[in-house]
């Protein structure tokens, strides 16, 4: 195979490569989030709730602990 050819085929291989991770990296786009029903924290609408919801006490412990995992130690 011809250094060119070799060149082009790497060069093609790359630029799909680097489409494909452009059209993957998806990022949020900035937007303010507002509620009409003043709710704090308002659910999607598929999701339908009969009951009051409560936050597990044991779940947000063990978030926090995470969180302070991730801060470096001095």
């Amino acid at each position: 195979m011809k250094l060119e050819v070799a060149r082009g085929l790497f060069l093609v291989g790359a630029l799909a490569v680097a489409s494909l991770a452009v059209a993957a990296w998806e990022q949020p786009r900035t937007q303010v989030l507002s509620s009409a029903s003043g709710e704090n924290c308002p659910l999607p609408r598929v999701v339908k709730t009969t009951q009051a919801s409560k936050p597990d006490n044991e779940l947000l412990l063990f978030m926090f602990g995470l969180s302070q995992g991730l801060k470096p130690q001095s």
